[in-house]
């Protein structure tokens, strides 16, 4: 009686078809949404582009975009000012998020601990330029949420949008109450790494909840706060649908972030070249800020 052994290569071909034809829609997407949109800025930042004329020819002028946009002071306005709103707002929204991801890390109440993960989806879900519209309506003078409030304290009716302190402030709390939440939970993600046995010990050894925190969970939690640190950034650098459909970067230019000038660039004065010089500028700076969050926060347990 003769062993017959099924041959392998059809089978391996197979299975390699099979990968491909579950990998290539997801691959043809990305080349399309990210990939392809990315290399056409890269081109156009070396071109002199204008959108309004498309029949005028568009020659390779080297690196003249970048120079300009290095010596542009609007520019760097606006990434200053984007370079604050970072400062700002990540800040409050690790603090915030560490403290709802350690109540709701603590033992029993799961039934509540469950809502509470349920509420802070909500935000996440909220489109930005939803967001934004949501804010319109809070911090409007005349009948906003923020006014009634303050009148319930017999404090007089503030102009948020209208001034340019008080909207950079209410874009800061639009995004914190947004991204808050994403803090919160990527935060508890990292608690749940602590060892339970870590976490006894340690209890039994202190009653203090800040040591607790600061020498047990808090070198757990630096891969997340690092996650959090990137995408955030990234985020800020980026962020145009919440400021742009709240205060269309005014008033004058006090909430004009960096996405909201290179559009600006873009698509009203229609300098192509530039905006996609500046674009990549944001792309390297991105690159660079994470290889620094990675080196300086990030630890291995």
């Amino acid at each position: 009686m003769s062993n017959h052994k099924k041959p392998v290569f059809p089978t391996l071909w197979n299975n390699t078809r099979a990968a491909f034809s579950f990998l290539a829609p997801a691959t043809v997407a990305l080349a399309l949404i990210g990939i392809f949109p990315t290399v056409f800025a890269l081109v156009n930042s070396f071109r002199q582009y204008n959108l309004a004329r498309p029949k005028d020819p568009t020659p390779f002028i080297g690196f003249d975009n970048y120079l300009n946009v290095l010596n542009d002071a609007s520019f760097w306005a606006a990434l200053g000012r984007t370079g604050l709103f970072l400062v700002t707002v990540v800040p409050i929204q690790l603090a915030l998020g560490l403290i709802i991801a350690l109540m709701l890390h603590k033992p029993g109440l799961s039934g509540f601990k469950l809502l509470a993960r349920m509420s802070l989806v909500i935000p996440l879900a909220t489109a930005p330029a939803v967001a934004g519209l949501i804010g319109r309506l809070i911090f409007n003078r005349d009948f906003g949420v923020a006014n009634a409030l303050l009148a319930m304290l017999n404090a007089g009716p503030v102009e948020w949008l209208g001034d340019t302190t008080n909207a950079f402030i209410a874009v800061a709390l639009m995004d914190i109450w947004q991204w808050t939440p994403f803090c919160a939970l990527v935060l508890l993600a990292g608690l749940t790494m602590v060892p339970n046995e870590i976490e006894e010990a340690a209890r039994l050894e202190t009653r203090s909840r800040w040591q607790i925190v600061r020498y047990v969970q808090l070198p757990f939690l630096l891969p997340s706060a690092t996650v959090i640190l990137i995408l955030r950034t990234a985020d800020i650098l980026k962020m145009f649908d919440t400021v742009f459909t709240m205060t269309r970067g005014g008033p004058g230019a006090a909430t004009e972030l960096v996405s909201v000038y290179i559009q600006r660039v873009g698509f009203r004065v229609f300098d192509q070249g530039v905006a996609s010089a500046q674009a990549i500028l944001m792309l390297i700076l991105t690159i660079i800020l994470a290889r620094l969050y990675i080196k300086f926060v990030y630890r291995e347990i």
